[in-house]
């Protein structure tokens, strides 16, 4: 199946939006998710291991981390959604916030899940990756996604913000207001490898979540609905050179051994 080098990212409306709620864009967030899940098994763990999940109900994750026989503690805001989900035995929610991890101790998870841009939503983002560094074992990882600065570009843009656009490429903070008042943060691949290493983690790779758009995506599983087992391994085995291409960035990373 052809596929364009740099396909168009998806659109700023659609990406704004709630998956669940974007109809014109229900294909491509089906698209979305089953490589978000697609990605994950294909991070976790081999052998069964203990998991902090802080990525928030709708991600999903550790639902996903303990089916696969690993123990979990997910993370839970008070004032989140609730989730009545019925958890398995390895499977516990402990309500606190995901920047302040003080009911754990120091080296004492095997791998930390951060997804849905959590860590975009956690503005003072240093402090939150710090607290996940120190509960991390030596050699435990850090599978996390944030909005990416091209997300964030096309926002200012589509509100007409030229004055703080232009003042992007130097800024070494780009927080980003959407319409209905909440703020992101925004990275280019750079920036959030030196997040990631200031903290004591080593990077193992950094990559678009999808480089394929939503039109593409549409007009594909349109054509052939089995199509989508196929684009999302063609997302799978994407090379990993263009990390600025897409809304989303994802990353890998481990704590250094002490």
């Amino acid at each position: 199946m052809p596929l364009p080098a740099r396909p168009p990212m998806p659109s700023v409306v659609g990406a704004r939006q709630d998956p669940d709620d974007a109809d014109s864009l229900a294909k491509y967030w089906t698209f979305y998710r089953a490589v978000a899940a697609a990605q994950l098994t294909r991070w976790l763990p081999r052998r069964p291991a203990l998991i902090l999940d802080v990525s928030g109900p709708r991600a999903r994750c550790a639902q996903q981390a303990a089916a696969a026989g690993h123990r979990v503690v997910e993370v839970v805001d008070a004032h989140g959604p609730a989730d009545h989900d019925d958890l398995t035995g390895d499977h516990h929610r402990v309500i606190a916030e995901a920047h302040t991890l003080g009911f754990l101790a120091d080296g004492s998870v095997d791998a930390v899940i951060a997804e849905n841009r959590m860590l975009s939503r956690h503005l003072v983002t240093e402090s939150t990756v710090g607290e996940i560094a120190r509960v991390l074992a030596p050699g435990g990882r850090l599978l996390l996604s944030v909005d990416s600065l091209m997300l964030g570009m096309a926002i200012l843009a589509e509100q007409n913000h030229w004055a703080q656009l232009s003042d992007v490429p130097s800024a070494e903070v780009v927080l980003v207001p959407w319409p209905d008042g909440t703020i992101t943060r925004c990275f280019w691949a750079d920036q959030l490898r030196e997040l990631l290493t200031d903290a004591g983690l080593e990077v193992e790779w950094i990559r678009p979540r999808t480089v394929l758009s939503p039109s593409a995506v549409d007009h594909v599983v349109s054509v052939n609905p089995d199509a989508l087992a196929q684009l999302v391994q063609t997302e799978l085995t994407a090379p990993l050179g263009d990390e600025s291409v897409g809304i989303h960035l994802v990353a890998s990373a481990r704590r250094i051994s002490a």
